[in-house]
């Protein structure tokens, strides 16, 4: 099972990293397992202890030092994970994309969409679907602060539509000087969004279409 950088060979129970092999011990590496077979159902710490203990009497510790040790082994950050994703009061799951090794396919080149934002007074065009906002490498949008998230925000195009979405960010995504909650929310043509001490502005297809019949007449 490929994922990110890392693969899990079931066959020959190693944990590979761009093909060297990554220490884990036998029950993170069932632990592990069990969570990519299961993604991406959260599955709760009752559960987890019978597939894993199968029964057996263990520490109430014992679950979270697998996920511990899981989490250094992928080089995951448990404030902001990639991977394997704590549900609090419950269990956990595994959140990311995963595959069967060889079964992986080059992502479809994203689309341009007719939305951008405007950070800083530079334009940073959106494409269809997810954008993520954040100081992550992985972020279409980065906005290198501190006080921004490594995936502090998502935003969806869709068509004409777009919406903003707080990914659970610890100094929260402002929109219109609200601050947002769980849920997502429209954005409209000249929303303020603020992250941070970073301010952006979402430029719809309201403005893209009004520059465009300008430059033609």
């Amino acid at each position: 099972m490929a994922f990110g950088e890392h693969v899990l060979d079931s066959g020959s129970r190693q944990l590979l990293c761009r093909g060297r092999a990554v220490a884990l011990s036998p029950k993170a590496f069932q632990l592990l397992q069990v969570l990519l077979e299961k993604r991406p159902r959260a599955l709760s710490q009752a559960e987890l202890h019978e597939l894993i203990w199968q029964g057996t009497f263990v520490s109430p510790t014992s679950l979270p030092r697998l996920v511990s040790e899981i989490r250094k082994a992928i080089g995951d950050d448990p404030g902001e994970p990639r991977f394997v994703r704590t549900v609090h009061g419950f269990g956990y799951a595994f959140s990311g994309p995963a595959a069967e090794e060889g079964g992986f396919t080059e992502p479809p080149a994203a689309r341009p969409s007719a939305c951008h934002l405007v950070l800083a007074g530079q334009e940073v065009p959106l494409t269809e679907g997810e954008n993520l906002i954040g100081r992550g490498v992985d972020c279409g949008v980065r906005i290198l602060s501190p006080r921004v998230s490594r995936r502090h925000a998502r935003l969806v195009v869709t068509g004409g539509a777009a919406t903003l979405e707080d990914l659970g960010s610890k100094n929260g995504t402002y929109l219109r000087g609200r601050r947002l909650g769980p849920a997502a929310a429209p954005l409209t043509d000249g929303d303020e969004i603020a992250m941070g001490t970073a301010v952006l502005i979402y430029r719809g297809p309201v403005a893209f279409e009004s520059t465009q019949t300008t430059s033609g007449n």
